[in-house]
């Protein structure tokens, strides 16, 4: 098991005070797959991707950058790739990133399994490889060498973070604060929190977690009580009570009303960057478990219009990633 301790507090990030509160927003942009299905190597239709530059326009309207973190079916698909650039060519701010499904991504070394579909579960060397050929086709289909880099299904191994040291990256933002898959062999970061830190063996790297806020009454014990409500039979009462949930910053299968709750609180305990993230396919109904129909898509655009107005009343702004990297220098 890959258990991520708790960052040194002298690792932290120290943004100037100028920088002030900001947010940033990660799209996972990846291919269309069965989310209850096994994992499959053939599944690699990337026709969502179509949608991209007209729902981008929300965001450029409102001057927000966004990070695109493309994968290997992404990268290698003509129409992904035009359509990702579109936006690239027209918000400069916009970045095109790195993200990488092992089991869509070569060389295929490895068996097609849960374990597997973590790349820091891999062998070193072939997640090395599997890592350098993502990072060399997207510089190859966009023109642009990416710096940031998120694991699919935040699958960060105990030499990822090296990897990207070794490969120039900037930025990594595959940790989900007080998470836990260890239970799918996946990694372990209950001890993580929201403040970005320095990490990799150098300490080269800003490490960005994607924001989890514990609300309600109980909140204070989240950090203990959460992972023991979820083993007991009890552990949605918590929620439906008001007393504890867990709150992570992205449109998909988060209330909209306990997110802007969220943000607050997260505010109030003194985060300086708000990580929020959603995957490319929800933007078209029918390819994620989040938006199913019409409708769902309706509430996936007003959760966006509710949290942007609420982040601009209380003067956050957005970040792009390379403003994140010159305020942590």
């Amino acid at each position: 098991m890959n258990r991520f301790a708790a960052p040194c507090p002298t690792s932290a990030i120290a943004w100037p005070d100028d920088f002030g509160t900001r947010f940033t927003l990660f799209v996972d942009t990846e291919e269309e797959f069965d989310w209850t299905g096994p994992f499959r190597r053939e599944a690699r239709d990337t026709s969502a991707a179509a949608a991209i530059p007209e729902f981008h326009r929300r965001f450029a309207d409102r001057h927000i950058p966004v990070a695109y973190m493309v994968d290997h079916p992404i990268a290698t698909d003509p129409a992904a790739i035009d359509a990702v650039r579109e936006v690239l060519d027209a918000d400069p701010r916009a970045t095109v990133g790195t993200q990488l499904h092992p089991w869509v991504n070569p060389p295929f070394d490895e068996d097609v399994n849960v374990h597997n579909s973590f790349a820091g579960n891999l062998p070193r060397a072939l997640e090395a490889a599997k890592l350098s050929n993502l990072t060399e086709t997207i510089e190859a289909s966009f023109g642009v060498r990416p710096i940031v880099y998120r694991a699919g299904r935040y699958g960060l191994g105990p030499h990822t973070l090296g990897m990207l040291e070794d490969l120039g990256y900037r930025i990594d933002s595959s940790m989900r604060a007080t998470y836990d898959f260890s239970h799918m062999t996946g990694p372990d970061y209950s001890a993580v929190g929201n403040d970005a830190f320095r990490a990799g063996p150098t300490g080269a790297l800003i490490e960005l977690p994607l924001t989890t806020v514990f609300t309600g009454h109980a909140r204070g014990a989240g950090r203990w009580l959460h992972p023991l409500a979820q083993r007991m039979p009890f552990g949605g009462a918590l929620s439906r009570l008001g007393l504890l949930s867990r709150i992570a910053l992205t449109p998909e299968d988060m209330p909209v009303d306990e997110v802007l709750e969220a943000i607050r609180i997260a505010l109030g305990e003194g985060v300086r960057v708000l990580n929020f993230s959603y995957h490319s396919p929800s933007i078209v109904p029918g390819h994620t478990p989040y938006v199913r129909d019409a409708a769902d898509l309706a509430e996936f655009n007003r959760w966006w219009d509710e949290v942007l107005d609420l982040l601009d009343r209380l003067g956050v702004r957005a970040a792009s990633i390379d403003d994140l990297v010159a305020a942590a220098e």
